[in-house]
Order: structure tokens, then sequence, then C-alpha cells
């Protein structure tokens, strides 16, 4: 097994004239939770959305398991891998977002089981028992004939859950999953979580709940105008922000 399931080096990103990353190094070993943390604009969810090149990059390298992700370099030049290459890196990866981006016309159970039936060419028997498994683990299975339209915001965000964690992602991504939700719906999503990381999920986590950052992460990633400002253990760091910047923000944040 290769020692880091992660591993980001000297990733540049920019929109036109603005440069949104500015040479970010991470690595992030087998298991960790890591939670990326700043202000908007920082540069956290374009970071996120690079691993799962769901943006191109103009800048660095990316590896999940040692495999260089999204471009090859040869001779020097840079070339973007073809789209087939790219779907399946994509796969390697698992992601949530803050839109739930279910399928309307389709029932709970139905979302969760497309992908395992389109891209991991299940039966419907094998991808129905996989699909009712995860379902029951997120506390949804006797919702699971029900469409999105009658689920609460939190209850598809843990649809959403279940179908990205069923595709058995090595490394999974969390952007803001509870910031479109309502304040008394944000537990039971965040519950979710942790027991993904309890069961030894490799996780980075885009948030702004502090207080979960706190206590779930084995590391937190502060990110300040594209670079990486602080990281640590959060109890280090909350305790004793080494610069002014998160000290600032984790004020502002009110972290208590």
């Amino acid at each position: 097994m290769h020692g880091n399931l992660l591993e980001i080096h000297g990733l540049h990103k920019r929109y036109g004239s603005v440069e949104v990353l500015k040479g970010v190094d991470c690595n992030v070993a087998h298991g960790e939770v890591i939670s990326i943390i700043g202000s908007s604009g920082s540069g956290k969810t374009t970071m996120l959305r690079c691993v799962n090149m769901l943006e191109e990059f103009e800048g660095g390298t990316i590896r999940i398991d040692g495999e260089e992700i999204g471009y090859a370099t040869a001779g020097g030049e840079r070339r973007r891998k073809p789209e087939k290459e790219i779907a399946r890196q994509r796969a390697l990866t698992g992601m949530a977002f803050q839109q739930f981006n279910l399928f309307p016309h389709m029932t709970a159970l139905q979302n969760v089981t497309l992908g395992l039936r389109l891209v991991k060419k299940m039966s419907r028997e094998e991808s129905q028992a996989l699909g009712e498994t995860w379902l029951d683990r997120v506390g949804l299975l006797s919702r699971k004939d029900h469409y999105p339209s009658g689920l609460s915001g939190g209850q598809q965000q843990r649809v959403a859950i279940a179908r990205a964690i069923a595709m058995s992602p090595r490394l999974m991504l969390f952007d803001e999953v509870t910031s479109a939700l309502d304040p008394e719906l944000v537990a039971e999503v965040l519950q979710v979580v942790r027991s993904l990381a309890d069961d030894g999920m490799t996780m980075l986590l885009v948030t702004h709940e502090m207080r979960f950052a706190y206590e779930v992460s084995s590391r937190v990633i502060f990110m300040n105008q594209g670079r990486i400002g602080e990281e640590g253990n959060p109890k280090m760091m909350f305790a004793s922000p080494k610069t002014e910047r998160l000290a600032e923000f984790l004020k502002s944040s009110r972290f208590d």
C-alpha cells in the first residue's frame, strides 16, 4: 500500500487573471479525516474540486495511491488524460456537495443504485441489496421508496452521501454538506459523517462547523488566500493558533 492515499504538490488554479490556488501542498494518509476551514474565497472548495477533476488546474500534481490524476507529464509537457481515463480516476473519489443533486424522478433507492448499475455493472438484485445496506446505514431504509420531494433536506443529503459511499471510493470529499440545511437538520448529517470517520474512511471535508472539525478531524487545514495558512492537530490549532489570521478567523467563527 502506498504511504499516502492523496498527495497534492504545487497545486495552482486560476480563473482568468485571478489566482485562486497559489501552490498548495498537502498529503493525506489512509484513514485520515481532514477538515479544511477558512473564509469564503480562500480556495477550499476549488481545492476539493481539483482533486475530483471537476476543475482543471494549471500547475502541480495530484496523486491518489501514487497514480497521477487528470494529467500526464512526459518530456516536460503536461497533457490532460483522455476522458475515459479521467472518468475511471474520478471514481476513486466520492463527493457530496452543498446541493444534494438527487434525481427528482427517482426514489431514494433508485438514486443510490443508479451508479452501481451503470458504472459498476452490478445486477439489479446486487445493486438493490447494497443500496438498501447503505440507506439503512444512514437511517433511511424506511424511506427507500420515497422521492426527493418527500424527504427533508437532511434526509436528501443523507441519501446523497449513501449514493457516494455505495460506490466504494478510496477517498470521500465533502463540500459544506450542511450549509444548505436548516440548523435542526445539521446534526443528523454530521452524525453520518462522524460514523464514517469512526469506520476509518479517508475524508477531506470543507466545513464551517468548527465544533465538528475540532471533534472529528485528525488534522485541520486553514486555507488563507489560496495557500495553506496553517495546519495541524485541531486541539492545538484551536487552542493556540500560530498566526494572527487564524486567530481572527476562529474568533469570527464563534468557536468556543
